[in-house]
């Protein structure tokens, strides 16, 4: 078991126009460094049960990762659960958005990591480095859905 890490920003948009950016997946490489392509695998519109499927870069090493939404209530929450057996997963992380103005939107996204076999080392590290970055992945979250 490694923790949760949680970053929050104020996001210069409607929420409505936040959640719908924040909900297409597809968007998280505008955002995640780390993330190097992500692709909806379900059909339809997102919602609960919709697959995401990714390839990320940490620390080097290039995996492949696969996230189910679990709870999607427009405007305001969003869940995932990774589904990919991974060294260390995201075993729940989720959108809170919350209007705080006509054009304003508070965002707190958050991952609670688990690390596996080996990982549990990896999971620790890794949830370092997630909370060191959480100011500037919070920034990048701001500046992409603004410049949307």
């Amino acid at each position: 078991m490694a923790g949760q890490f949680e970053v929050i920003t104020e996001v210069d948009r409607p929420v409505d126009e936040v959640f719908a950016f924040l909900a297409d997946g597809e968007n998280d490489p505008k955002f995640s460094p780390r993330v190097e392509e992500m692709t909806k695998v379900t059909d339809g519109p997102t919602g609960v049960g919709t697959v995401y499927r990714s390839t990320v870069r940490d620390g080097g090493v290039r995996t492949r990762r696969e996230f189910r939404i679990t709870e999607f209530s427009p405007p305001s929450r969003i869940r995932w659960t990774e589904i990919s057996h991974n060294l260390v997963t995201a075993e729940e992380g989720g959108y809170d958005l919350e209007a705080t103005g006509e054009r304003t939107t508070h965002v707190r996204l958050f991952n609670s990591l688990t690390g596996h076999g080996v990982g549990k080392v990896a999971a620790g590290v890794a949830l370092k480095a997630a909370r060191k970055d959480a100011d500037d992945f919070g920034r990048r979250i701001k500046s992409a859905v603004e410049s949307s």
